[in-house]
């Protein structure tokens, strides 16, 4: 782990035993357990959200810190049990409190998939994963915890993906590398998202963990176990499957993706994800369009991340995933001007800034 990122986690750490929301929280254990407890930080988020481990004689939980006013639980609640109920694997909530933001889950272990994965075993592992997605695909609407009534999960349509796209112009061009867009910069980038924008709305939509990656399936007993699927929406039938073969995290060889691709390809068809009659060809232009759109926000998350909520161990992801951007948009004619201007003017940028730079004065 590098030096800042321990000195940031340490420091989180220090900090949570003094916070009063993290008082509130042993105070509400202890009332559950009706014995003393002792929360131990594990994680947080990119979300507000931390994440402690309490550990009995019996077994092992985690506690859930969700300050309702920023990450409100009944979300959460709701899509764990629409989840559960077509055999995924969640967290299961035990016990919750929505006023305080407090919920006690079962404990899933630490062992992500990232932390597995090798040359040998991706394509196994992954095919594992790409596995569940006709069960995510189907849920598209959950219960209500607090009025039981059920809703539609949300659309993700242009507004949604406009607004993604905007979370890049905001906080990596403009936050953290304070560029000044000149009239024609501007019109290359509204031309490019425009074209991008279109790409996600003409795809088959389905439901959409929206987060579906490497760290946040967790592998207990050789099962794939699913978290941080709070934000489902139904959306683009290959945004799911892009998130995981071109995870902003760690990257594979092009064959292997490839391979993995058709793989999702032919369970998608025999899943009445895809029509028969649509090509490979086609499939392979939304899902590279598709990582493109994901990338392009992710970045500027990572950045919002740091200078926001002050986390900045995320900003050490945004080289690999610049490099995704400009070597998929290189290969469509429609956003070579795009990945040049990328190449030309954003990456020296980045490359010659603070990349863990922390909050701006």
């Amino acid at each position: 782990m590098p030096a800042i990122i321990k000195q940031f986690f340490f420091k989180s750490h220090e900090m949570t035993l003094s916070n009063p929301r993290f008082l509130s929280l042993n105070q509400w254990l202890k009332a559950y357990f009706s014995d003393e407890v002792t929360p131990v930080l594990i994680s947080g988020d990119a979300s507000f959200r931390r994440y402690f481990r309490i550990s009995t004689p019996d077994a092992s939980f985690i506690a859930a810190d969700s300050p309702p006013d920023l990450v409100p639980i009944a979300p959460f609640i709701s899509l764990s049990n629409a989840y559960a109920a077509v055999g995924l694997i969640v967290p299961k909530v035990i016990h919750a409190d929505a006023k305080q933001g407090f919920m006690l889950m079962s404990d899933l272990g630490d062992t992500q998939l990232l932390s597995v994965l090798s040359a040998q075993n991706v394509g196994r592992y992954y095919r594992q994963a790409l596995d569940l997605l006709p069960q995510i695909t189907s849920v598209v609407e959950s219960q209500d915890v607090n009025s039981g009534l059920i809703h539609a999960l949300p659309l993700y349509n242009e507004a949604f993906v406009r607004r993604e796209l905007h979370i890049f112009t905001e906080w990596l061009l403009g936050t953290h590398l304070s560029l000044s867009l000149s009239d024609d910069e501007q019109q290359l980038l509204n031309q490019s998202f425009d074209y991008l924008v279109v790409n996600a709305l003409s795809q088959p939509s389905v439901g959409m963990h929206r987060d579906f990656h490497s760290r946040n399936l967790m592998l207990q007993a050789g099962e794939l176990c699913v978290i941080d699927f709070q934000d489902a929406v139904v959306g683009p039938v290959t945004y799911d499957a892009v998130s995981l073969l071109r995870d902003c995290y760690i990257r594979w060889p092009q064959a292997l993706v490839t391979d993995l691709m058709q793989y999702h390809y032919q369970q998608a068809v025999a899943h009445a994800f895809i029509s028969p009659v649509t090509g490979f060809d086609q499939y392979q232009t939304w899902f590279d369009l598709m990582g493109l759109q994901r990338h392009i926000k992710a970045v500027g998350i990572f950045a919002r991340l740091n200078y926001r909520d002050s986390k900045p161990a995320y900003m050490a992801d945004i080289p690999l995933t610049l490099t995704y951007i400009v070597d998929i948009a290189i290969k469509y004619p429609e956003l070579t001007s795009f990945a040049q201007w990328l190449t030309r003017r954003v990456l020296p940028a980045f490359a010659s800034s603070e990349p863990l730079t922390g909050v701006k004065p």
